[in-house]
């Protein structure tokens, strides 16, 4: 715990540093602002040289050489961090007895005492019996059965308003609401049986027109608001000293006649101690776990898990205004009685209040309890699973501890407050004050809204554009929504710096989010793909400047309203508004330039809304009436209006002028300087967007038309394939009858008729077309010819016939269907295999 309050506090010393930007580089103009900065940077790193040479890692974070110095102490940062971190993942499986060896750490030879300080879920045996020690092995909260199965009445996490869950009201002045007494009656109507408890109720509210007052009003804000205190409870008290431990009986109540019975010796006693365990991690509203009393002789350990239902009867001694109920910070505990258990707390004394009064300088229970009673208390178990059953001795007795000893340090601070008061106790009724402050305080459910993350998003103190902006809207309200499905708390489906981190960066893959977050929350990796969905809806989001800087300017500047007659940095909180000058539309004749406007000229501008904007300075205090003629004006009045004049709005540059006048021309001309302003913060103009507009509609017709081209293409080839004869039948009829070409036989059934040939088909369809036009003689062209392969030069045709080329030498395969067809036609080979030149050799030339 001490080393968790150092870190949150060096957190919260390093947010106020200047941030890097222009605050930073005014700061460090300062030549003594550079000397602290150089000082505490050196202690820094020594301090981190030391830590780094205490784990045996490697250290030299002074090096300031400027090439590889950073680097270098970067890479040293890293490697320490893996180092430390290591170790404490051990140490931590070593505390939670997930140990692989199961054995306590202990220096060879030593000698065990009846209590191992070694680890603390470790419980030392008999050391004369010779047994050995024995091993608590508390289970993580992923194996721990979810009491939230249990309870009767389910969980409500619905996203409506907390309703108090009393129907009994104990030691009432006033009588309870007929909405409270009735409402075991209405859970049986069976038109309200799949509708949620507190939905159901509002309904029923608004069907028998109850009052809202009563459905959401403190049930017994009368009784404490007519709390008169006991003079004895003003006077100096005797402190009454407490009994040990080991002479206290304590009792853990689990069944309801054993709480009956507590709620009967409570009834007797003058005042008794009451503290709370609370688990929050793996529930959506938390969840009362266990509850401590203590009076002057005994000590009661409640398991509020099995007996969630029928605490509301400890409501007879909680609400006794003769009986004090002391407590210690007992803002969370009033709202987790009311949400858990439907308890509430009449004549309460907060002692923190009383440390805070008498500023004691610290206010924490283990401080009262070490200046009071000289007790050492143990905040290991401040934050751990309370819900383990059956509930360890260790985690037993801290529980114990925490009321055991208050009402002595009850005792002590009232005394004390008597005499800081000089024997007056004014100090005494404001501690009770606060106290019976405290106890008015009502649960209030979180509501989701559209802008809830917005609250969030000002604590991180994050500038994100409106793609991250969206992105994080979307994973916020996905969380919320899976957290109240599943009762699960925010930071257990998503925490906060990961949901953050996944807005910054926008993954584009499931796989980045999954980067985004280490570990990876379990419910994460299940939705991990809905979470992809929602980071590409926010990607398709514009960036749009200009709606960033006008959030910005929402945040940081007041609402002005259009019915405040004078808005400005001037104090009016002093007059009337009878005395201030109203300024209505009728005055303000001239027309204000709309500089950012995108409207047209002709277009009127809403005066209602530019009045709260727009605020001319006068002066009345020579006149009310201010006179319009100037040549009518008396002396006093010309002075007055040069005083007027040589005032000036500060922030007349921020607001258009009421005698400007902008022409149409110079608003779109690209030249002037009102066209740069009005453009000066879009990324995409209207035209550019029309242009692109048009760009997409002319490439789709285009792409329509050529389709359409190929399709008619397409079908004319078809149809001039019906007409076109075989190579076959335009030999069959260019034979005449007394040649000796022999007729085909009609074809036998069963044989098939060979496909036509595309290329037969091609010539023949280009013979026919030749034979149609004449024909006309055209000499050839020999300027193109090579002519130095017939001067024994070698020429660049490759094509040219060499007997002497090796065989084997690659070729370039031209068609493989012309290879195919050479190679059936009569088998003849055109590939000669060249070898030397001698004479006597046979060669294979071809044949014409």
């Amino acid at each position: 715990m001490y080393g968790l309050g150092t870190v949150v506090a060096a957190t919260k010393a390093s947010a106020s540093l200047p941030q890097v930007g222009d605050e930073y580089d005014l700061y460090r103009s300062f030549p003594g602002f550079q000397e602290f900065c150089e000082t505490q940077g050196d202690g820094l790193l020594h301090c981190m040289s030391q830590i780094m040479h205490h784990h045996g890692c490697r250290a030299h974070m002074r090096d300031r050489n400027k090439l590889t110095g950073l680097e270098e102490r970067f890479d040293l940062v890293v490697d320490s961090n893996d180092v430390i971190l290591e170790k404490v993942g051990i140490l931590l499986d070593d505390a939670a007895g997930v140990n692989r060896s199961q054995q306590p750490v202990m220096p060879a030879g030593f000698q065990p005492p009846k209590i191992v300080v070694s680890s603390w879920n470790r419980k030392g045996g008999d050391s004369g019996s010779g047994r050995s020690s024995e091993t608590f092995r508390l289970l993580q909260a992923k194996n721990v059965t979810r009491p939230q199965l249990k309870f009767r009445e389910k969980v409500d996490n619905s996203n409506t308003p907390f309703t108090p869950k009393i129907f009994v009201k104990p030691n009432a002045i006033k009588p309870l609401p007929s909405y409270f007494t009735n409402k075991h009656i209405r859970k049986e109507r069976p038109e309200d049986l799949d509708v949620p408890a507190a939905l159901a109720d509002f309904i029923h509210q608004q069907r028998t027109q109850e009052h809202v007052e009563d459905m959401f009003a403190h049930p017994y804000q009368y009784e404490l608001d007519h709390l008169a205190l006991p003079e004895h409870l003003l006077s100096k008290p005797e402190p009454q000293m407490y009994k040990p431990l080991a002479e206290t009986k304590c009792s853990f109540i689990d069944n309801l006649e054993d709480l009956v019975a507590v709620n009967e010796k409570l009834a007797k006693t003058s005042e008794f101690a009451v503290d709370l365990e609370h688990h929050s991690y793996r529930s959506f509203l938390g969840i009362t776990c266990l509850m401590q009393i203590s009076t002057r002789d005994e000590d009661f350990i409640i398991d509020t898990l099995e007996l969630r239902s029928e605490l509301y009867i400890l409501n007879e001694a909680f609400t006794d205004p003769a009986i004090v109920k002391v407590f210690h910070g007992a803002d969370s505990d009033i709202e987790w009685l009311q949400k858990d258990l439907g308890l509430y707390i009449v004549n309460m004394f907060d002692t923190h209040q009383a440390s805070r009064t008498l500023n004691l300088g610290r206010h924490s229970l283990d401080h009262l309890l070490k200046l009071f009673c000289n007790v050492d208390s143990d905040k290991r178990y401040q934050l751990a699973d309370w819900r383990i059953r059956p509930l360890p001795d260790e985690m037993f007795q801290y529980a114990r501890a925490d009321t055991h000893y208050l009402l002595y340090v009850y005792d002590r601070l009232r005394v004390d407050l008597w005499e800081v008061g000089n024997g007056q106790p004014a100090l005494l009724q404001m501690v009770w004050h606060k106290s019976k402050d405290i106890s008015l305080k009502k649960y209030m459910k979180p509501l989701f809204t559209e802008d809830s993350y917005m609250d969030l998003l000002r604590k991180q103190k994050k500038a994100f554009n409106t793609q991250q902006l969206t992105a994080f809207r979307l994973l916020y309200g996905w969380r919320d929504k899976l957290a109240r499905q599943e009762d699960e708390s925010t930071g257990y489906v998503l925490p906060n710096h990961m949901m953050i981190k996944i807005s910054d960066i926008l993954p584009k893959e499931p796989q980045g989010i999954i980067a985004c977050c280490n570990p990876v929350p379990p419910l994460v990796r299940q939705q991990v793909n809905e979470l992809h969905l929602l980071v590409q809806q926010a990607r398709e989001m514009p960036l749009l400047k200009a709606e960033i800087v006008a959030d910005k300017k929402k945040t940081l500047t007041p609402i002005k309203k259009p019915e405040i007659p004078l808005f400005g940095p001037h104090d009016t909180s002093r007059v009337s508004e009878s005395d201030i000058p109203s300024f209505t539309p009728d005055k303000l004749s001239t027309k204000k330039g709309a500089l950012f406007s995108e409207e047209e000229q002709g277009e009127e501008v809403d005066m209602h809304k530019m009045m709260g904007l727009v605020v001319s300075a006068k002066i009345t205090l020579f006149e009310e009436d201010t006179v319009k003629d100037p040549g009518h004006l008396t002396v006093a009045q010309q002075k007055a209006c040069r005083v007027v004049e040589s005032f000036q709005n500060p922030f007349r540059m921020y607001l258009p002028s009421n005698d400007i006048h902008i022409s149409k021309n110079a608003k779109f001309d690209p030249s002037t300087k009102i066209y740069e302003i009005s453009n000066r913060w879009k990324l995409q103009s209207v035209e550019q967007q029309q242009k692109e507009v048009e760009a997409k509609k002319k490439a789709k017709e285009e792409a329509k038309a050529v389709a359409e081209e190929r399709k008619k293409a397409k079908q004319s080839y078809q149809e001039s394939l019906q007409n076109v004869a075989t190579v076959r039948q335009q030999a069959s009829e260019s034979i005449k009858p007394g040649g000796k070409k022999r007729e085909r036989v009609a074809s036998e059934t069963g044989e098939s008729t060979p496909k036509p040939n595309k290329k037969l088909m091609k010539a023949a369809v280009k013979k026919n077309e030749d034979s149609t036009t004449p024909l006309v003689f055209k000499p050839y062209d020999y300027s193109q010819s090579d002519f130095k392969v017939f001067a024994g030069a070698k020429g660049n045709d490759g094509k040219q016939f060499d007997p002497d080329r090796q065989g084997h030498e690659p070729r370039k395969k031209k068609n493989a269907k012309a290879q195919k067809s050479n190679a059936c036609a009569g088998n003849r080979s055109m590939s000669f295999f060249g070898g030397k030149s001698e004479r006597g050799v046979c060669r294979n030339w071809p044949k014409s």
